[in-house]
């Protein structure tokens, strides 16, 4: 009788980098007989996978743990076992004191040791366990090789922050600037490739700042990797996330000319228009020289989109930096971007600065901000309309006979999927957009008579 495969389930929340992460445990438990589900009812092991950059990150962790504490004990009542493991950031910052407030963990582990779940899950059968270490040995040496989950996936190549943005808390939980060898990098690629990948996501907390060593024995920059990554056969599409102004260099902006792989779309975050904020948040760049940075990509790439990230109601923010903020975003006209109401991190220098703006400004300001944020991405999407565009088809649609994808700007796209399968990257073009996802017909297809409501309907 073959032994009944044991269940993991994953919640993560945050960032892209959290998705890649879960999924490395997930391929790092594999060897262990766990297969990935979706629900936590039936979980053998329930990870959260935690963010720690937004407000009450670690209150949304315990009360998760708190309903998953009813759960496991309804479980133990019928004899069956489930152990609870709390990752990443919050568990970096909280270490050994989420064992104190939520008995039902039986481990805590950090971003830069979850290589080591294996052994770590075998020693909490006989107590619970801590690993908040950063590790000398390469955690990516160690995990076995990324397995496809589809025909888009995810490659970091760089991890930790040097760069001590006062609101930020990534250079203490994930530590100092690492950037992976090219080796590795062109390698894990290449068997992504192999197995279906057409488009990788590198990622990294500041990924414009790699710098792997390359086969070489010189430094690479990630202009120089971009150029690498292009040439292995299978990957169609290049894109990379997030980035720092001060990290753009004239190399890495001509790549988004000279190389079609790469995406036309650039994940740029600002954080703020006011040059006194940015000097404050210790940004090491002003509004300026960030716009200069937009021109520059627009003149070497007209059709770009740009995306940002934003914070209001910084420490001192006063109604004139919170209008420089929205002078900026005028003078960029973003495609899509994220913002946020300023929230304390604990041990951030900004945590403990001086005029604190009060909560009820801050959302009259981030609701300003996001209706003008919003009225621009709805108007690069309605500009889209009768465009032509190359989109990945990536999962099937939501309707008999559609398949779906993304464009180069990372919106939803529908077509009529005849004639077509998952990976292709179709030439279309755009017969309506809804609020949030385009319909398309292949530009060599009749034209399909489509109605508004029913891409509402569809992409509800």
């Amino acid at each position: 009788m073959t032994e009944r495969p044991r269940k993991l389930y994953v919640k993560s929340y945050g960032c892209q980098m959290n998705v890649y992460d879960a999924q490395r445990m997930a391929d790092a438990l594999a060897p262990q007989g766990y297969v990935e589900t979706n629900s936590a009812d039936d979980a053998d092991l329930i990870v959260l996978n935690t963010c720690h950059i937004r407000e009450k990150a670690a209150d949304k962790v315990y009360s998760e743990l708190g309903r998953i504490r009813e759960m496991k004990e309804n479980r133990g009542e019928d004899g069956k076992d489930v152990m609870v493991a709390v990752a990443g950031c919050v568990a970096q910052a909280e270490g050994a004191e989420i064992l104190k407030r939520a008995k039902v963990v039986d481990l805590v582990v950090g971003p830069q040791a979850y290589h080591r779940l294996p052994q770590l899950l075998s020693d909490a059968r006989s107590g619970k366990v801590v690993d908040t270490d950063f590790p000398v040995e390469d955690k990516f040496r160690v995990l076995p090789a990324p397995r496809a989950r589809g025909v888009t996936s995810f490659l970091t190549i760089q991890e930790g922050c040097d760069k001590f943005c006062t609101f930020c808390v990534v250079p203490y939980t994930r530590g100092a600037e690492m950037s992976r060898p090219v080796a590795a990098l062109v390698a894990e690629a290449e068997r992504l490739a192999a197995a279906g990948v057409r488009e990788l996501s590198l990622l990294g907390q500041n990924v414009n700042a790699f710098h792997g060593e390359g086969p070489d024995g010189r430094t690479w920059d990630l202009a120089r990797l971009l150029h690498r990554l292009a040439d292995i056969p299978g990957i169609a599409r290049l894109r990379y996330m997030t980035s720092h102004p001060r990290d753009m260099t004239d190399d890495l902006i001509r790549a988004h000319r000279d190389l079609p792989q790469v995406m036309p779309y650039l994940h740029l975050p600002v954080q703020a228009g006011s040059d006194r904020v940015l000097d404050e948040m210790n940004r090491k760049h002003g509004a300026e020289e960030y716009i200069r940075i937009i021109e520059r990509m627009r003149e070497v790439r007209p059709d770009i989109a740009i995306s940002g990230d934003f914070i209001v109601g910084f420490p001192g923010e006063t109604e004139a930096d919170f209008e420089a903020t929205m002078d900026l975003v005028r003078t960029v006209r973003y495609a899509s971007a994220f913002s946020f109401k300023y929230s304390p991190r604990p041990g951030t220098p900004a945590a403990d600065m001086d005029s604190q703006v009060p909560e009820a400004e801050k959302d009259r300001r981030l609701y300003a901000l996001q209706a003008l944020l919003e009225e621009q991405r709805q108007e690069f999407n309605r500009a889209c309309a009768g465009r032509e565009l190359d989109v990945l088809l990536d999962r099937i649609g939501q309707r008999p006979g559609q398949l779906a994808g993304r464009s180069p700007y990372l919106q939803p796209v529908q077509i009529d999927g005849a004639g077509h399968a998952v990976g292709d990257i179709v030439t279309v073009r755009v017969t309506d957009v809804a609020r949030n996802s385009f319909f398309a017909v292949p530009v060599n297809a009749k034209p399909a008579e489509t109605r508004a409501t029913d891409v509402m309907e569809a992409t509800a």
